[in-house]
């Protein structure tokens, strides 16, 4: 299958250009840089040169392409980033959907569409919030979900750890150890999934393997609480875990604490039923224990 990948070069979208090639598929990917080109052609991807914001080159690659996957993001989360991820998801569908042959789009949103509300049922057939942390998110959801021509499955995306990477918890651990101290909400006692970044491309590829269009909560088998990560990086870091209380939480951690005082869970087994799918990789507090965010060396603050 030939595919059109965005993000290639991020993350997400790095781990899973390695499966989609292991998988025998031919990739061709998105970037904006000669140097990001070089590393998806030593990659065994091929570079298209553009960015979100260029519509037609976007809509073009979608066109050629047998399959879809938008894995990139701004997440300044700034009027100009919201108004060129809509650009770049309207793009791609409209190409995707030029030959009107149900072609898969996979959609890589973020189970922050939920909302803050510990009673917002969270389950892929609910009611969105009208707000929330990131709300370009739903509306890219909603404007692909109403394309023509195409499959539209919408990745709703549980906090992704592994191999060292995603920059929730790169810069928790970093600044637990620079301040020595490892910061939770109230109690702590707010329960999040996470998923392991092998996992989730395991899934994208098999979801394109069985394309169903819908919406499906990407998540692991590992869920934790807020205390049980400060409590992780701080044995990694030796910093020391410290409750602030929701009032004053602002103060020491700016709006990240409106979102780790919230829950972050997300429900169902939709994806698992759906795609024959199985998340086999261990939990985000080992990982950060023993795993891929070691710290080396806690004096010079080093990550591997």
């Amino acid at each position: 299958m030939k595919i059109f990948l965005t993000g290639g070069t991020g993350y997400v979208g790095s781990v899973l250009l390695e499966h989609l090639l292991d998988a025998g598929h031919e990739v061709e990917a998105l970037t904006r840089s000669t140097t990001g080109a070089q590393r998806l052609a030593d990659a065994g991807a091929t570079a298209v040169q553009g960015s979100l914001a260029d519509a037609d080159p976007l809509r073009a690659a979608a066109a050629r392409a047998d399959a879809v996957i938008h894995t990139a993001f701004d997440g300044t989360m700034s009027a100009d980033a919201a108004a060129t991820e809509l650009t770049a998801v309207r793009a791609l569908a409209a190409g995707a959907g030029e030959a009107g042959t149900g072609k898969p789009v996979l959609y890589t949103s973020t189970a922050l569409v939920y909302g803050l509300d510990p009673a917002q049922d969270r389950h892929e057939d609910a009611q969105l919030p009208e707000r929330s942390a990131q709300p370009v998110k739903g509306q890219a959801e909603q404007a692909l979900l109403g394309a023509a021509g195409i499959t539209p499955i919408v990745m709703r995306v549980a906090l992704v750890h592994g191999r060292g990477g995603s920059g929730l918890v790169t810069g928790l651990i970093a600044g637990a150890a620079s301040a020595g101290t490892a910061a939770y909400v109230d109690d702590g006692t707010q329960v999040w999934d996470a998923i392991d970044v092998d996992d989730l491309a395991d899934l994208y590829v098999a979801a394109l393997a069985h394309p169903r269009a819908g919406i499906y909560n990407a998540k692991g088998a590992n869920p934790f609480t807020m205390r049980e990560l400060a409590e992780a990086i701080s044995a990694a870091t030796g910093a020391q875990p410290v409750s602030l209380p929701r009032a004053s939480a602002a103060d020491a951690l700016g709006p990240l604490a409106l979102i780790l005082g919230a829950p972050g869970t997300l429900a169902g087994d939709k994806a698992r039923t759906t795609f024959g799918w199985t998340p086999l990789r261990g939990s985000l507090l080992d990982d950060i224990r023993t795993g891929s965010y070691r710290v080396v060396d806690p004096a010079v603050k080093r990550i591997v």
